[in-house]
């Protein structure tokens, strides 16, 4: 029998311990696994509705169908990534941003987020805050709602994370649909973007544990003058899916600022659409395969941007006109984050290599979407509006010429071109993230 000496017995100990971390350290870099979730956040009736500035301060008198917040948060190698859409009119603020980032990452390890909303005109307002003048005293209920609302994201979020287990993960997309319509442009024949993508999430089984759908169209079927609380075509839509495939659906809305629904003849409503665009997203799925990606990664960018604005936000005659077609306590709280620019922020993220999620704070014009993609050389590129932040319109060069709703300044007062460099800067994110492009042009020296 051979006894080893002291010396090798501790030897000998520290390297089994040095295997064991490194083959843990290399399991956990090759994981993926992905979590779902979801929360019902319908406000009580009361809150003052988003989307409309012909309704002014009217306040909702009920609920057509719930909102809901769907969260799907993937890990991937040895970070994390959290997905997640909302019935609501845009999405959080930045201080709700900033909440909702850092308990996050202090609770779970979540460095990565996109949360948008899906842009429906029938939820409510979520920018009042709890100051005089800005919210308190008239509208306390939608200050108290607003108040909470990071909270229960970040609930959900967590949610999520902790049913993550081992998954599949893969991309389908369609470009022949004709389901939007550009709702801005005169020039023919008008530009479009019918691109429908779904990032399909399955268990190790290949049973679905969740579905992303990007769509981009205005999500504005219900009449103006109804006062109830409706996730529009989404929600019906995010809740077909769900039913049929006994999984998660998170709905991500696309570059919708001059985007349209075009329902086919016959379709009437956000019901009716919305079931038929989830029965193409059905389809999609059903065709779309999945597989563990080879070498799991996320990794990501936040930039922020301070643009100038087209609209003097300083100005009290300039306030008074914009209170007049909205409201006095939502145009003070706009007016005060406006007041030295247009702030926008970007989010880049790139999930194993070669799927590229970005997401702007606002209604992009759709061509901004499509340029993206034929630029970038990843696999997949999904672009999210109304994502983290909302900073109102960002039209393109050529729509700015045209003008129109959705391009001229009271409702895009950032200044022209500012979309064209975000999504320049999200090009440039990818293609760094991923290691094509060469920042050290100057060398070592």
């Amino acid at each position: 029998m051979i006894r080893l000496s002291r010396r090798n017995r501790v030897r000998e100990t520290c390297v089994l311990i040095l295997l064991i971390t490194v083959f843990a350290e290399s399991a956990w870099a090759g994981s993926f696994e992905a979590g779902y979730a979801e929360a019902d956040i319908t406000p009580p009736a009361g809150l003052p509705m988003w989307g409309y500035g012909a309704r002014h301060a009217a306040k909702a008198t009920g609920t057509m169908d719930p909102l809901s917040a769907r969260a799907v948060v993937i890990h991937a190698g040895d970070g994390k990534l959290a997905i997640v859409g909302l019935d609501l009119g845009r999405g959080p603020t930045a201080p709700m941003m900033k909440q909702i980032r850092r308990q996050i990452a202090e609770q779970a390890g979540i460095e990565h987020v996109l949360i948008s909303g899906s842009h429906t005109h029938h939820g409510p307002v979520i920018e009042l805050t709890d100051r005089d003048g800005y919210g308190r005293g008239s509208f306390d209920e939608a200050v108290a709602w607003s108040r909470d609302l990071p909270g229960r994201l970040v609930d959900v979020i967590l949610e999520a994370d902790r049913s993550a287990k081992p998954a599949r993960i893969g991309v389908g997309v369609r470009d022949d649909l004709s389901l939007n319509r550009n709702r801005h442009t005169k020039r023919q024949p008008p530009t479009t973007d019918p691109r429908l993508s779904v990032i399909r999430l399955d268990d190790q089984e290949g049973q679905p544990i969740a579905v992303i759908v990007r769509f981009a169209a205005h999500p504005t079927m219900i009449d103006a003058a109804d006062l109830r609380y409706s996730g529009d075509y989404p929600g019906h839509l995010a809740r077909h899916v769900q039913k049929s495939l006994q999984a998660g659906c998170v709905f991500m809305q696309g570059a919708a600022g001059d985007m349209s629904t075009r329902p086919p003849s016959g379709v009437n409503g956000p019901q009716a659409f919305g079931t038929l665009l989830a029965e193409k997203v059905l389809e999609l799925v059903e065709s779309t395969s999945t597989a563990v990606p080879e070498t799991p990664s996320v990794a990501g960018r936040v930039d922020a941007f301070q643009f100038r604005s087209r609209v003097d936000f300083q100005n009290p005659l300039v306030v008074f006109q914009y209170s007049a077609a909205f409201f006095p306590e939502l145009i003070r709280n706009a007016a005060e984050e406006f007041s030295d620019g247009i702030p926008a922020e970007l989010n880049t993220v790139v999930l194993n290599g070669n799927i590229a999620l970005v997401g702007g704070s606002g209604e992009f014009f759709h061509r901004h979407a499509v340029r993206l993609r034929e630029r970038c050389y990843l696999d997949h590129t999904l672009f999210f509006g109304y994502c983290n932040g909302h900073s109102l319109y960002f039209p393109t060069i050529e729509a700015v010429s045209e003008g129109g709703y959705g391009a001229d300044a009271p409702v895009s007062p950032v200044e022209i071109g500012a979309g064209e460099r975000m999504l320049n800067r999200a090009l440039i994110n990818i293609y760094e993230l991923t290691g094509r492009l060469n920042t050290n042009v100057f060398g070592d020296d």
